[in-house]
């Protein structure tokens, strides 16, 4: 296999993972406030990589820069779902698929035809799958907020993975992440609670191992050989992965327009593998 197919497995399996947390998650946030949620499985994954701490010295900086943007992405989201439903959450954060190779092309990189295609399909898919049809909110603006710096993120991270160590660039961001939403649940009075709360710790554990210290670290490894834009296609697969998990775990039915829209998705990472010599390479970074 080569570095190409072993990027995109590991980038498949971020996304299995993540569809997996959807039933999670929303069994913990029912007595437990998502900004601890976010805080202790930041911290738990931090704690994971601990023993690579001497290999993370050249990599603070490329550590805070990731981890400001995906603290940012996770602020705005949180913030846009008290105003807006799950699925039209969804549907505006896949805006990032678009996204990426527009921010990509404004840097002066040459974007193939196939990853617009791809893209396109790809946001449609989600549309599909996810998308509600409720009025506009002010939820709708925080989430594009959502989408903006996921797609930061993710060129940002192709950025980093070429210079750092996929070990030390995943301690350092969530010692960042750890840091910066800790802030932000004692701004918000959430961490003098926590004493009084009781921790889901099986959801915190699988979380912070899995969705946070496995999958970082599976994404800044798969990034080195994956081109961003070509990867943001990729992280499409999380709703469809979802949607099988919440069809098997929580009975939750997947209809014709549901079934079309996981084709599409399918189809449109297919597609992004055509012409591999050269179409879908790193440009000016």
């Amino acid at each position: 296999m080569n570095a190409h197919l072993r990027g995109l497995a590991a980038l498949t399996l971020v996304t299995l993972i993540w569809g997996s947390t959807f039933v999670v998650v929303k069994g913990a946030l029912e007595d437990f406030p998502p900004s601890l949620l976010m805080l202790l499985r930041f911290a738990v994954g931090a704690v994971f990589f601990l023993p690579v701490w001497r290999r993370a010295r050249q990599a603070w900086w490329a550590g805070f820069d990731l981890g400001f943007w995906a603290a940012l992405g996770y602020a705005t989201q949180t913030i846009g779902l008290l105003y807006t439903t799950a699925g039209r959450s969804a549907f505006i954060t896949a805006l990032s698929v678009v996204l990426v190779p527009v921010f990509a092309g404004l840097l002066g990189r040459r974007v193939a035809t196939w990853i617009w295609v791809g893209a396109a399909l790809s946001f449609v898919g989600v549309g599909l799958l996810a998308y509600d049809g409720s009025p506009p909110n002010a939820g709708d603006l925080w989430t594009l907020a959502t989408a903006v710096t996921y797609a930061i993120y993710i060129l940002r991270l192709e950025h980093h993975t070429l210079r750092h160590d996929a070990l030390a660039l995943t301690l350092t961001q969530l010692v960042w992440l750890t840091v910066l939403v800790g802030g932000w649940a004692w701004v918000s009075g959430d961490l003098a609670a926590l004493g009084g709360l009781e921790v889901p710790w099986g959801a915190v554990l699988y979380l912070g191992v899995a969705a946070t210290a496995l999958t970082t670290w599976l994404m800044a490894l798969g990034q080195r050989s994956v081109p961003a834009p070509e990867a943001a296609v990729v992280y499409s697969m999380e709703p469809v992965w979802a949607a099988i998990f919440a069809y098997f775990v929580l009975g939750e039915v997947l209809g014709l327009r549901g079934w079309l829209g996981g084709a599409l998705i399918v189809l449109a990472i297919l597609l992004v593998q055509r012409d591999r010599g050269g179409s879908a390479a790193r440009g000016v970074e």
